[in-house]
C-alpha cells in the first residue's frame, strides 16, 4: 500500500512539473514569420508605423526595446490635463485616423473642445537609403476667439543605446540624435525643420531617464513649472530641462520638445536613419504635396476595394466608412512582453517567453491589446485590403502557440499594455480557449487568393504545421463527455454571486448558458466554430497537397443534420440549443451574512436544475444558421427566420439584439454590479455573421430564398442606417448599440469587429 502511494504520489508529482512546463514553452516549430512566404527577404517595408494604438499620436518600429516617439499637448482650460494615452476620461468629442493605408501613410483628426488637432504621417523605408519618417501636427482654433495650446513631441530609447540633443538660444530643441545596437537604427536623429507658430511662442524641453512612458503623462504634471507671464493667460506650464534622481546618470533615454504657441500651428517632426540626409525633402511644401497624393491614392484605392460610391451611398456615408478602415488598420500596434500564464500543474503564475505581436486592437482608448478572437473578425476587413498585413498578423499569432497547442486569449504585452488591464484579467489559463476565428479569416483569405488567381502557397505551407497543432488542442481539450459534442471550459461551478455564470472563453462572457456548470453540458457554437474550422483545414490540406481524409471526416460529422439535430435540436422550443443541467428559476436576492458586514447579492434557485436544453434564444442558437449548416430546404432553417424577424425576439430597427426579449435574462445584471453585456445589445460581428448567412440562403435555392432576400436587404439597410446616425451624432463608432432606440454603447472608438460595416456596405461576405 505504501509502495502504491509512493507511485501515486511521484505520478501526481511528474504530472504537475510537466503541465507546468508545458505552458510556458513554445511550440517546437519553424516559426511562421520566418516562412518562405516572405520570399527570404529579410527587409520590411512596414518596420515603422503607428503601432502604439494605446497613445493618441505615437510611432514605433517592429523592434523590441527600441527608439519610439509620441505626441502629448494640454491647453490652458480651468483644469490642467495633460492628453497622452487614449482615454475615456478626456471627453473628446471626436478622434481617430480619417485615412491610413496600414503602411506607410496616414491622417488622423482630434476634437478637443475648441482645439482641431491634426496628425499627418508618412514613412519610407528601403533597404538601399535606410529609414525614415515625417509627422506634421496642426493646430486650429474651432471658434473665432484664439487659445493657447503647449504640444509636446518626444522621443524614448526603450533599450540600449544613448541619445543626446542640441539646443539653440530660444531654449528650443534643434536636434535629437542617438544610437542603437539594432543594425536598421544604429544611428538616428530626430529634426523639427517646419514649424509655424505664433511670434510669442515659448520653447521648453525635458532631459531624462524613464523605463517606461506609459506613466509619462503623470509624470510631466508632476515636473511641469509656471513660467512666462502671457497676455491672455496667467503663467504657463514648462517642462523643466532636466530631471535626475539622485546619483543617477545624467544620461537621457527620453527627451521632450515643447512648443507653447497660440492657434493655429503647423509643426513637422522627421526622424532619419541610415543614408537619407536631406531634411528638406521630408518637410514643409514638399511633405503637403506627398500629403495630398498620398490621400488622393487612398480615396482611389478605398473606391476600387470597396465601391460604395458605385453603391450609391452618399459622401458623409463613405466619409464614415474610410474613416472606420482606417481607425482599424490605423490600429494595428506592435507589442513585445510576456504573458503571465497558469496551469493546473502549477501553484502560481509564471511568465511566458518573451513575444512580439503585430495585431489589430478592438479599441484604443479600452483595450489597446490583442484579443485573440476579435483578431479573426478583424482581419476579415483587412484581407480585402492588404493581404500581405493579414498573413502578417495570423503568423504572429500563431507563433504565441505553446507546445500543447494553446494560444493565450488576451495578450497584455510590455509595461504600456499592462497598465490598461484590471488585476484579476492578466493571467491566462492554458485550459481556456477562444473561439477560432481565424479560420473565418482564411476561408475569406482563400476565396481572395482564387478570385486574383495567387494563391500564396508558401505562406499556407508556413502556417498548416500550427494550424494542424492548434485544431488538435482544440479537438481534444475543448470536446464534450460524448462523441461529437463540445464544450467550453473556464465556467465557475461554485459561485453563488453570478445569476448566470459567465462563460468568456465563448467571447460572449454573460450570454446565459446552463445555470449550473457541469461536465455534462455541450454547446453549439463551439460545435459549429468547430465544423467550420474542419472544412477549413481540409481546403488547406488539398491545396497543400496533404491528406485532407481526417478533416474531411470531422467536418462530415460535425455537419451531419442528423447528429447536429439529436445533440442541439430541442424541438419543444424549435430552436438548436446548448445542452445542460439548467433551470430558469434562479435570482438575485439580497443577503446580510453576519450583523455589521456589509451586505451583498447572491443567486437564489427557486426550483432545481435538471438536465435539459438549455431554453434561451439568441446568438447562440444561430449559430448553425450563421455557419450555413442547416440545409436550405429544411424547415428548421424557417424556424430560425421567423424568430429572427420577431420582435418579441431579435428584430430590431438597428440590428439583431443578441438576446430574446422575452427571455427571463434579457438585460439583467449578471452580479450586483456586473450590467448586462450580451443579454440584450445589438453586437455588429454577429450580426456580420447573420447578413453573411442570409446571403448565402438568398442565393441558395429553396423554399425560403426569398424571406431569405427580404431579411438580408432589410437587416443590411437597418444596421447601416443607425451605424452612420450613430457616428454622425456622437463622433465615434461603438462597442455595441441599444436595441430600444439605437444609440452606441459601451466602449469607444470601437472600430474592431464594428468595422465589418464596411463590408457589409460592400456586401462582401
Amino acid at each position: 500500500a505504501l509502495a502504491t502511494a509512493l507511485v501515486a504520489m511521484l505520478v501526481y508529482v511528474f504530472e504537475g512539473w510537466l503541465f507546468g512546463h508545458a505552458v510556458n514553452t513554445p511550440l517546437n516549430l519553424l516559426k511562421a514569420v520566418d516562412g518562405e512566404w516572405r520570399n527570404g527577404s529579410t527587409y520590411d517595408e512596414r518596420l515603422w508605423g503607428t503601432y502604439r494604438s494605446n497613445v493618441y499620436f505615437g510611432v514605433r518600429p517592429r523592434i523590441p526595446r527600441s527608439v519610439i516617439a509620441g505626441m502629448m499637448w494640454f491647453k490652458y482650460d480651468k483644469e490642467f490635463n495633460v492628453r497622452h494615452t487614449c482615454e475615456h476620461g478626456d471627453k473628446l468629442q471626436k478622434f481617430g485616423w480619417i485615412r491610413h493605408d496600414g503602411i506607410s501613410f496616414g491622417q488622423q483628426e482630434i476634437l478637443d473642445s475648441g482645439l482641431i488637432l491634426k496628425t499627418d504621417f508618412i514613412s519610407r523605408s528601403d533597404s538601399a537609403h535606410g529609414e525614415s519618417w515625417t509627422a506634421r501636427f496642426s493646430g486650429h482654433s474651432s471658434s473665432a476667439k484664439s487659445s493657447l495650446v503647449s504640444l509636446v513631441l518626444y522621443v524614448h530609447n526603450e533599450g540600449r543605446g544613448e541619445m543626446a540633443y542640441h539646443l539653440s538660444g530660444n531654449n528650443s530643441i534643434q536636434e535629437i540624435y542617438g544610437h542603437t545596437p539594432h543594425p536598421r537604427i544604429k544611428e538616428f536623429r530626430v529634426f523639427f525643420p517646419h514649424a509655424k507658430v505664433s511670434n510669442d511662442a515659448v520653447f521648453n524641453y525635458l532631459s531624462t531617464r524613464r523605463k517606461s512612458v506609459h506613466d509619462l503623462a503623470a509624470f510631466v504634471r508632476s515636473v511641469v513649472k509656471g513660467g512666462t507671464p502671457r497676455k491672455q493667460w496667467s503663467m504657463i506650464a514648462q517642462l523643466p530641462g532636466e530631471v535626475y534622481g539622485e546619483g543617477e546618470e545624467r544620461k537621457p533615454n527620453l527627451i521632450a520638445y515643447q512648443v507653447t504657441t497660440t492657434l493655429p500651428f503647423e509643426i513637422d517632426m522627421v526622424f532619419e536613419a541610415g543614408m537619407y540626409s536631406s531634411v528638406l525633402s521630408s518637410s514643409g511644401e514638399k511633405f503637403t504635396h506627398s500629403l495630398e497624393h498620398k490621400a488622393k491614392q487612398f480615396d482611389e484605392r478605398f473606391e476600387k476595394t470597396f465601391g460604395l460610391n458605385a453603391k450609391g451611398f452618399s459622401e458623409s456615408e463613405v466619409k464614415f466608412a474610410k474613416a472606420v478602415m482606417s481607425n482599424l488598420i490605423g490600429g494595428i500596434s506592435y507589442f513585445y512582453g510576456q504573458s503571465r500564464v497558469i496551469s493546473k500543474g502549477l501553484s502560481e503564475p509564471v511568465d511566458y517567453w518573451p513575444s512580439a505581436l503585430y495585431t489589430a486592437v478592438p479599441s484604443r482608448s479600452f483595450f489597446p491589446r490583442g484579443f485573440l478572437w476579435d483578431e479573426g473578425f478583424h482581419q476579415l476587413v483587412v484581407s480585402h485590403w492588404d493581404s500581405s498585413i493579414v498573413k502578417d498578423v495570423i503568423s504572429h499569432w500563431l507563433d504565441l502557440m505553446n507546445t500543447e497547442g494553446w494560444i493565450p486569449r488576451e495578450q497584455i504585452l510590455g509595461l504600456e499594455a499592462l497598465s490598461k488591464v484590471p488585476e484579476e484579467f492578466v493571467v491566462q489559463h492554458n485550459e481556456n480557449a477562444n473561439p477560432p476565428t481565424f479560420f473565418l479569416t482564411l476561408e475569406t483569405l482563400l476565396q481572395v487568393m482564387e478570385k486574383n488567381e495567387r494563391m500564396d502557397i508558401a505562406f499556407l505551407h508556413s502556417i498548416y504545421p500550427r494550424l494542424q497543432v492548434w485544431f488538435d488542442w482544440f479537438n481534444t481539450t475543448q470536446v464534450g463527455l460524448l462523441e461529437s459534442t463540445y464544450r467550453w471550459r473556464g465556467r465557475n461551478g461554485t459561485t453563488d454571486r453570478e445569476l448566470n455564470p459567465k462563460t468568456l472563453t465563448s467571447g460572449l462572457d454573460d450570454y446565459p448558458r446552463a445555470s449550473h456548470p457541469s461536465e455534462d453540458e455541450y454547446h453549439v457554437d463551439l460545435r459549429c466554430w468547430m465544423a467550420l474550422a474542419s472544412g477549413v483545414m481540409e481546403k488547406i490540406a488539398v491545396l497543400l497537397g496533404e491528406n485532407g481524409s481526417p478533416y474531411q471526416l470531422t467536418h462530415q460529422q460535425l455537419t451531419d443534420q442528423r447528429l447536429l439535430d439529436k445533440f442541439h435540436w430541442d424541438d419543444k422550443g424549435k430552436a438548436y440549443a446548448d445542452y445542460g443541467l439548467h433551470t430558469s428559476a434562479v435570482k438575485l436576492v439580497r443577503v446580510t451574512p453576519e450583523p455589521n458586514k456589509p451586505s451583498y447579492k447572491k443567486r437564489k434557485v427557486t426550483k432545481q436544475p435538471i438536465q435539459r436544453f438549455v431554453n434561451n434564444f439568441g446568438y447562440v442558437n444561430l449559430f448553425p444558421f450563421f455557419m450555413r449548416m442547416i440545409s436550405p430546404n429544411s424547415h428548421k432553417l424557417g424556424y430560425n427566420l421567423e424568430r429572427l424577424k420577431n420582435e418579441s425576439y431579435l428584430w430590431t430597427p438597428y440590428g439583431l439584439r443578441s438576446l430574446s426579449r422575452v427571455n427571463s435574462l434579457y438585460n439583467r445584471y449578471n452580479t450586483e454590479h456586473d450590467p448586462p453585456y450580451w443579454r440584450g445589445a445589438i453586437w455588429i460581428n454577429m450580426n456580420y455573421l447573420a447578413l453573411k448567412a442570409l446571403h448565402y440562403y438568398s442565393n441558395t435555392e429553396g423554399p425560403f430564398k426569398s424571406q431569405s432576400r427580404r431579411l438580408y436587404e432589410e437587416l443590411r439597410l437597418n444596421i447601416i442606417h443607425n451605424m452612420h446616425e450613430q457616428y454622425v451624432k456622437s463622433g465615434y463608432v461603438w462597442e455595441q448599440y441599444d436595441d430600444q432606440i439605437g444609440v452606441g454603447k459601451g466602449t469607444h472608438p470601437f472600430t474592431g469587429w464594428s468595422s465589418l460595416i464596411i463590408l457589409i456596405m460592400a456586401e462582401k461576405y
